[in-house]
């Protein structure tokens, strides 16, 4: 039972629930009679006082305590909902002194309260709810953690806060409850992912869904997550990617395609992984990925714009300017610059791992020279792309769905949209020969072993498909989590998820 965990506090709360109860008093009914939130009210008020009206408005507000302060004969509070705070004043001449006594015995920060009355404005300038009656909508059991005492005008008043981040990723109900910048991320988040909808739908952009369960897993590089279909006796994959499906779309003349929605990979979490997160993908017919580009640097600026009023942000102490043109800057030269290796003199692993080696890089060794390549790029690329740079023309091997450099078959045109020193999106121009795919997979298979995350799985039907005539196309991937954490000014993706997968806290202390 949960109320065996409750503290002394808590079983106080409890109590008075029941002797609530037991006064006929209903702490949970069934409607509220709330009509108007709480901005709507402020608002009003304040036209009709312009205006010089003097007829009363009746309004009944509703939502949470979050502040009480008791004088006596009078009580002020704060009730919140989610257009923000109003206070409230409850005085013994419109009540009475049992009303009075009722909320003073009975109410505590974190209820659920309903009040009626007009509004106006104190000697102070605040306008306030005259209170003429009020009642229980919903009593909290739990007691708000970590409350905070604040001295106002002589007064104790009661806040509660919540600062600790494990309590506040495991138990996001209270994070938000107490915490309106959290709620301000949520909102930002909700308002980019309409704004992307409306960028892409203003262009002539589908939106589709696709299967999140799949028999073959494709279009990333990662480790999928396994389930099982007990009446199909058929083993399933949540979906690493929507970007096999979404092309196969192009094949039956849906030429733009997008998805917002949710992927999976089974991989480690850090402050920009998460093993579910929001990804947008789009696809568009005769375009290729310089077109892509263009596209990218417009939506992103343009949703920024809508949702912060401004192209330009604040994040990890730098300003950065989303206005396009974002920078470019192809890998090689960026390598030559940076890094001393042109790898265009190194055609093969083993002459890149020697000068690599020479030059005291660290790698991994035994892998690929597309590999060898990223890891240079990870080393020496990658942290100084602070403001928007598209990184492009990656090697092949490592990319086995975008088409190749027509002069430089080794190369294919591909790029990553960097932001803030982290990787924001990946394109391509879709490699559309089923000949070549083929190819590719066939080659995934043989430089990877059967466990390793990035092996691509043929997909015969993806190849059955495009052999049906897949139109030239360029495509992109973005992350939507990312992109809000950019917007927000966060550090870690746990702070725009709702609920970010966490460590079992049980299976850990009895690992110690």
């Amino acid at each position: 039972m949960i109320k065996d965990e409750f503290s002394d506090l808590e079983m106080q709360r409890l109590n008075k629930l029941e002797q609530m109860q037991e006064q006929g008093l209903e702490p949970y009914p069934t409607r509220s009679r709330k009509t108007t939130n709480n901005a709507d009210a402020i608002k009003a008020f304040e036209k009709a006082e312009a205006e010089g009206a003097t007829e009363e408005v009746p309004v009944v507000l509703a939502g949470r305590l979050r502040a009480i302060r008791d004088m006596g004969k009078l009580i002020f509070a704060h009730i919140e909902d989610r257009t923000g705070k109003v206070q409230l004043l409850l005085r013994v001449n419109e009540l009475s002194k049992e009303k009075m006594a009722e909320f003073v015995r009975y109410y505590d920060l974190g209820d659920f309260i309903e009040a009626d009355g007009t509004m106006f404005r104190t000697r102070r300038g605040e306008v306030t709810l005259q209170v003429s009656g009020f009642r229980m909508l919903a009593k909290a059991l739990l007691q708000l953690p970590a409350d905070k005492d604040e001295v106002v005008d002589g007064q104790v008043v009661r806040h509660a806060q919540l600062s600790d981040p494990e309590l506040r990723y495991r138990q996001r109900y209270v994070d938000l409850a107490v915490n309106p910048h959290v709620r301000e991320i949520f909102k930002i988040r909700a308002n980019t992912i309409r704004h992307i909808r409306e960028f892409l739908d203003e262009r002539g952009f589908l939106e589709v869904e696709t299967p999140i369960l799949q028999p073959i897993y494709g279009g990333a590089a990662a480790k999928p997550f396994t389930t099982y279909h007990n009446q199909l006796h058929q083993q399933l994959y949540l979906r690493i990617s929507f970007e096999l499906y979404l092309k196969r779309l192009l094949v039956g003349g849906l030429d733009r395609v997008y998805e917002i929605g949710r992927d999976f990979r089974n991989e480690g979490v850090s402050f920009k992984h998460n093993p579910e997160f929001t990804q947008l993908e789009f696809y568009m017919a005769y375009a290729d990925y310089e077109k892509i580009m263009e596209i990218t640097e417009q939506m992103v600026a343009e949703v920024a714009q809508k949702v912060l009023g401004t192209m330009k942000i604040q994040f990890d102490g730098h300003e950065i300017d989303l206005t396009p043109p974002w920078n470019r800057m192809q890998i090689r030269q960026g390598l030559i610059e940076h890094a001393g290796i042109d790898v265009h003199e190194y055609p093969d692993a083993d002459s890149l791992a020697l000068v690599m080696t020479e030059k005291g890089i660290v790698f991994k060794p035994g892998i690929s020279r597309g590999k060898l390549i990223n890891s240079l790029m990870e080393t020496f690329l990658e942290p100084i792309l602070i403001q928007p740079t598209f990184l492009y023309d990656y090697p092949r091997d490592i990319s086995p769905l975008a088409k190749a450099k027509p002069e430089d078959p080794t190369t294919v045109e591909r790029f990553e949209g960097y932001i803030g020193g982290m990787e924001l999106c990946n394109a391509f121009t879709e490699l559309n020969d089923p000949l070549d795919q083929e190819q590719r997979f066939l080659e995934m298979g043989h430089t990877y072993s059967e466990d390793e995350e990035e092996r691509n799985p043929m997909d015969e039907d993806y190849l059955r498909a495009m052999a049906y005539g897949m139109p030239p196309n360029g495509g992109l991937g973005l992350g939507v989590d990312r992109l809000v954490m950019l917007l927000t000014g966060q550090h870690t993706l746990r702070e725009v998820i709702l609920f970010p997968h966490l460590r079992d806290p049980d299976t850990d202390s009895k690992k110690e």
